[in-house]
């Protein structure tokens, strides 16, 4: 199916990058152009180290195709987070992650990103019953933490909403939505500010350590640096030297509308809340700044049976939203999702003054932003009880082709009904 991604096509973030074509030495070189890697890039640089980063090209991968919700925490609930990890660590991690919205829109005004920034909230919607039960588990979890959110009935749903659909929401007025391609351009904007030297079209072929230095070869050039950090998430390739990371690789599509006319606008999310549902292959909704719908769901558009996706997508628009039926649909596209086994992000040591961090499992924008930052103070500082869960040596992902195989089948057929 031909894919035509709505973020790329309307950015307003206007900034290329050369390829690296000449040696360089450097104090931290950073491969992936995502939101872990221009957080980490700024934030670096910031603290007065001489910064490298490259990519094939500044959110190319998972940050560019991203729906745009600007969340706190992980997927789970608090209390699922600290079962996992600990009571002390998984208590570490909420609280870091709680802070991440304030984080992401902070930057975004500091540095005038041109995302089409709305931090009017989110709605957590309960599809069912069983749904409702869920974001009330939420509530009081989220609440009890600190967090200020508001549990919303049916009916405060319907007009949040401008649907029947919902048994209730949980809304968090601190969260809120963005153009995630402008908001990654625009902190790579920023880093460059700084000093830091970016290049696309440029892929570490690779990867060496000499002396306590980090040797990295591309295609025309070569960077020597004493700190080393892999943000490529779920796109990363193959580089002589380096284990690709484990993860389950898991894809999300989503689909446009044409801009709603003047008359329909306010019948839809006249408030301009960022919605994701409580089913178990979840989808997600939202306009964006020209009041086109996006409703996005678990899938991959590039293969043959697709359009099983596609076709759910309108047929969801039509329940969502009746009067919506004969809408067009403009834009179609999907990136990919770095799952790990416990949805926890890792940060994996690689080496001396090296991490790789990986595994958002669909929650990027907030964590993304906050890892990159942690970890580049970390390199500076090498205190590693400052980052947000403990680094690890190594890390598996059993069965993953097998898992993502099966996911996709779950997305497909649930999508047929």
């Amino acid at each position: 199916m031909h894919q035509k991604n709505l973020w790329q096509d309307n950015s307003k973030e206007k900034i290329t990058f050369s390829n690296l074509k000449k040696s360089i030495t450097t104090d931290l070189v950073i491969i992936g152009g995502g939101f872990t890697g221009c957080s980490a890039a700024l934030s670096a640089a910031k603290n007065g180290l001489s910064v490298t980063l490259i990519d094939q090209k500044i959110g190319y991968g998972g940050s560019g195709r991203n729906v745009g919700l600007v969340n706190a925490g992980l997927w789970m609930p608090p209390e699922k987070v600290e079962s996992i990890l600990g009571l002390e660590a998984g208590v570490k991690l909420n609280k870091a992650l709680a802070t991440a919205p304030d984080l992401v829109f902070s930057l975004i005004d500091n540095y005038e990103i041109n995302c089409s920034a709305n931090r009017s909230g989110t709605l957590h919607c309960a599809h069912s019953k069983k749904g409702l039960k869920d974001i009330h588990l939420r509530f009081k979890q989220l609440s009890e933490r600190g967090a200020e959110l508001e549990l919303l009935d049916k009916q405060q749903t319907q007009e949040r909403i401008g649907s029947s659909k919902f048994f209730g929401s949980l809304f968090n007025k601190k969260a809120g939505i963005i153009n995630p391609l402008d908001y990654c351009l625009g902190l790579a904007r920023a880093a460059k500010s700084y000093g830091v030297n970016i290049y696309e079209s440029t892929i570490a072929t690779n990867i060496h350590s000499v002396n306590n230095d980090w040797l990295i070869k591309t295609a025309e050039g070569t960077i020597k640096a004493k700190m080393l950090l892999i943000a490529t998430n779920a796109y990363q390739k193959p580089i002589e030297g380096l284990n690709p990371s484990k993860y389950t690789s898991v894809q999300y599509f989503q689909v446009a509308t044409k801009s709603l006319p003047s008359d329909l606008v306010k019948s839809v999310l006249p408030n301009g809340e960022g919605c994701w549902d409580t089913a178990s292959v979840m989808s997600s909704f939202r306009l964006d700044a020209d009041n086109r719908l996006i409703i996005g769901g678990i899938g991959n558009l590039g293969h043959s049976a697709s359009k099983i996706h596609t076709n759910w997508a309108r047929r969801k628009i039509e329940s969502l939203f009746p009067h919506l039926k004969n809408i067009d649909i403009e834009f179609s596209w999907h990136g990919r999702i770095a799952m790990t086994g416990d949805h926890i992000p890792k940060i994996l040591r690689l080496g001396s003054n090296a991490y790789s961090v990986f595994g958002y499992s669909g929650r990027g924008i907030g964590p993304g932003t906050y890892f990159g930052k942690a970890v580049s103070e970390c390199l500076i500082s090498g205190d590693e009880t400052s980052l947000p869960v403990d680094p690890l040596d190594y890390y598996q992902e059993p069965f993953s082709k097998i898992k993502a195989g099966f996911i996709e089948f779950g997305a497909t057929a649930s999508h047929l009904l």
